[in-house]
Order: C-alpha cells, then sequence, then structure tokens
C-alpha cells in the first residue's frame, strides 16, 4: 500500500487521493478487519481539517458519486498546491475563485468551520494565502450555487482550534447526517 501522505496528494486537486482511498486503503482495511462499506454517496462522509478538509471537499468534488457529505475545520482553501498545476495555479483558492462558480451545483452537503484568527489571518488576499478569508469566500459562493452548508466563523480561535472541534463536531455531525434513514 501506497502512503497516503506523498507530497501534494492532499492539496492538489485531483482525484487521485480519493482514488487511493477507495482502490487501496478502503479493500485494505476490509481484508485486514472485516469492515464492510458502502457504496452509497448519501450513507458516506470525508472529513478533515487544514490540509486534510481540502481533502475531504476534494474527493467530493471530483467523484460526488462516492461522497455527499463534507466536514470541513480549517480548510486548506488557498495555495498549497505543491508541484502548481497550470489548470488550477492558485492552488485551494481555485476553487471559491472559479470552479465552484462556473461548474454546476454537485450533490454535496458540507459543514465547515474556520477560526478569527485562523493561518495567515491577518495577510493580504494578493497572498491567496488567508484561512479566513478564503473560508469566507468558500461560504459565499456555496451560498451563491444553493448549496446545502452549514459555515461557523469562531471569534478568537485559531488552527483547527481543539476548543472549537469539541464544542461543534457532535452537532456538526448530526446536522450532516440530520436527514438521512434511521
Amino acid at each position: 500500500m501506497r502512503k497516503a501522505h506523498s507530497a501534494g496528494w492532499n492539496t492538489t486537486l485531483s482525484d487521485r487521493y480519493s482514488n487511493w482511498v477507495e482502490q487501496e486503503l478502503l479493500p485494505a482495511v476490509s481484508q485486514r478487519y472485516g469492515v464492510k462499506f458502502t457504496s452509497d454517496p448519501e450513507s458516506r462522509a470525508t472529513m478533515g481539517g487544514s490540509s486534510g478538509a481540502i481533502c475531504a471537499w476534494t474527493m467530493a468534488w471530483f467523484h460526488p458519486e462516492r461522497y455527499h457529505k463534507v466536514l470541513s475545520y480549517s480548510g486548506t482553501f488557498v495555495n498549497q498546491a505543491s508541484p502548481e498545476d497550470p489548470k488550477t495555479p492558485r492552488g485551494g483558492w481555485e476553487y471559491h475563485a472559479n470552479l465552484i462558480p462556473k461548474t454546476a451545483k454537485k450533490p454535496i452537503r458540507i459543514w465547515m468551520e474556520v477560526g478569527e484568527k485562523d493561518l495567515h489571518f491577518d495577510d493580504p488576499e494578493s497572498t491567496w494565502h488567508n484561512w479566513p478569508l478564503a473560508n469566507n469566500r468558500m461560504a459565499e459562493v456555496l451560498k451563491q450555487k444553493g448549496y446545502d452548508y452549514r459555515y461557523a466563523f469562531a471569534m478568537d480561535a485559531h488552527h483547527v482550534d481543539n476548543a472549537v472541534v469539541r464544542q461543534t463536531l457532535p452537532a456538526a455531525l448530526e446536522w450532516l447526517w440530520r436527514d438521512y434513514p434511521r
């Protein structure tokens, strides 16, 4: 099994990571532990914090037939891609700047959070590296496109702030799964 943490896998806007999860990781877990995974996208979620959060979104974005639910803490919707891809030169910034506005709405529900004092909170927009600004823009474009989303802007909170996660995770999971059959 390949390592999931190879450089760029979770910050590159492609289906590589999702394919690795589906083709290598989940089958290995199934074989080793006898766990069975559903293929119903309404029954599946992907989640993460920081680069794991954009990775979770990217998994659903490129494969909504696999995942309809995303949970994001301090999503790296900024320019972190390495190496740079000419199709998406600003990395995760491209989601709210171009990809979501210019693409038909996908069947994705997302709960997202960012801290007021998250990474690079005082950096200018021109750096494409301000986490609160990027997440604010994601929330706005999701709203404009009619996505089912919930956005928490945590005052005085920092990057993947543990106090915020402890306070919000149960309600976030309930919200994501609110209409799932019991």
